[in-house]
């Protein structure tokens, strides 16, 4: 969502995004006067963006691909940190690009969250892609037998990002990582 909250940023609000090292709160300029957005008014141009842009998101490259080879051994659910009247938009968005997996909407850390559905899916093997370093810290305390792993899909600022210290690996690429996730499930030990 980074490009096309950039995109609609600029067409609708005369703002610049750039979210260089994951500070997304001072990552919002206005054009006009090169001043940065106070934090009050981001979260509210986040919410604005997923009520009226939902559609406008593409997939990471192949993705699509590597949740169908992922599908085939194991449950997948997608907990988004989207508020809960953005549900029915992001499942009818992921469901137009074939995508038609649990979504579960969810507010603040996923560990708490991650350990659950693994609960509540009796999961022997649970993987857990994320590209924020504080959800893969989360995870690490709540459920820390989870497999973590940091992937940043937006080519744009991956390599402004570090790799988060509390994930087992980093790999920006789903075709790289398919491989990483099915090895989880085979049970191959980490590299």
């Amino acid at each position: 969502m980074v490009r096309h909250f950039g995109e609609w940023l600029d067409e609708a609000h005369a703002i610049t995004f750039r979210p260089e090292g994951g500070a997304f709160a001072d990552a919002l300029t206005r054009k006009a006067c090169g001043s940065l957005v106070p934090e009050h008014e981001v979260w509210p141009l986040l919410d604005g963006f997923f009520a009226s842009q939902m559609e406008r998101q593409t997939l990471t490259p192949g993705a699509a691909e590597a949740l169908g080879r992922i599908g085939e051994v194991s449950d997948i659910v997608i907990l988004t940190n989207l508020k809960d009247w953005c549900h029915a938009g992001r499942a009818a968005q992921l469901a137009a690009h074939g995508i038609r997996h649990r979504v579960v909407c969810n507010q603040g850390g996923k560990g708490m969250p991650v350990a659950r559905l693994a609960s509540e899916h009796a999961a022997t093997v649970t993987v857990f892609v994320d590209d924020l370093e504080g959800h893969h810290e989360s995870v690490a305390t709540h459920a820390p037998d989870v497999f973590r792993l940091h992937m940043i899909g937006e080519p744009a600022i991956a390599p402004t990002i570090p790799p988060a210290p509390h994930a087992h690996a980093r790999i920006d690429r789903w075709d790289e990582a398919v491989e990483w996730v099915l090895a989880r499930f085979r049970g191959d030990p980490l590299p």
